[in-house]
């Protein structure tokens, strides 16, 4: 069984890089990941200090990027060029900071068929790819899982993607997969398959990345995370899953309060 990281989906401070990793090792975390979805609020300087301080704490860093950050778009324009311009700035303040990797989603199919959608996707990552190659910032990405049954970014998609692009690598979001699977994931082969279908396309070292949190959803798409028990995903079987394979894990928790993301923390150390 490879060494499992595990941290919040967001830095538990914004005061100082001091506050938030004294918050992080007094929560007993060992990764974090920088929350950029909804606004840029870490500067470089604050990502560059930061990431010392992480790093000499034994603490894995990673960074989300904004919402709108998605590769895929069916037109050129205003729209893809705001996305570019988010993922290269998350690349800069990962490469700052030393993060493993620039979290990001995969887009939207948009009328188009999966296949389309995929080449899309790929088209512009290679064109992201050139840009940041550029400024010295060509950090991996991971691209995630989403949760709506109907729409771009299946397990499948994301680890086509991955096989592809070479430098992204898929991050598993299993309350995604719950509820795209109307609540599958309850045993540990769904989770020793997903897992499978990542370590097949990931270079050699890299850790598995992973978000996890209880979740509701409706008619096998997402609607809200919640509190870790409120709903039917559970820790243990990830945890057996994880312990099939060598390979390191950074687990990402997206539960919504700290009680439940140290009931998650304390399942995968038993």
């Amino acid at each position: 069984m490879g060494e499992i990281r595990f941290g919040p989906a967001r830095v538990p401070s914004q005061e100082s890089p001091e506050a938030a990793v004294e918050l992080l090792l007094e929560r007993g975390y060992t990764a974090c990941e920088i929350d950029f979805e909804g606004r840029f609020w870490m500067d470089y300087d604050f990502a560059a200090r930061f990431g010392d301080l992480c790093r000499d704490a034994g603490i894995v860093l990673s960074v989300h990027a904004p919402i709108a950050g998605f590769m895929g778009h069916a037109e050129r324009g205003k729209k893809l060029n705001m996305a570019v311009g988010m993922l290269d700035h998350s690349a800069g303040i990962a490469k700052a900071a030393g993060a493993e990797l620039v979290v990001f989603h995969p887009g939207f199919l948009l009328g188009r068929t999966r296949e389309e959608a995929l080449d899309s996707v790929c088209e512009q990552l290679g064109e992201l790819r050139a840009r940041l190659e550029k400024k010295d910032r060509a950090v991996p990405f991971g691209v995630e899982v989403m949760g709506r049954v109907r729409e771009l970014g299946t397990a499948d998609d994301v680890v086509e993607i991955s096989r592809r692009c070479g430098w992204v690598r898929p991050v598993l979001d299993f309350a995604h997969m719950h509820a795209t699977s109307d609540g599958g994931f309850t045993s540990v082969e769904p989770f020793v398959d997903a897992l499978a279908k990542a370590d097949a396309v990931l270079e050699r070292g890299a850790p598995f990345h992973i978000h996890f949190s209880d979740i509701q959803f409706a008619n096998r798409n997402e609607t809200k995370h919640l509190s870790y028990g409120e709903g039917t995903l559970r820790a243990e079987p990830l945890r057996d899953a994880l312990a099939r394979f060598e390979r390191p894990a950074t687990v990402i928790s997206e539960s919504p309060d700290e009680e439940s993301s140290q009931a998650i923390k304390a399942v995968l150390g038993a």
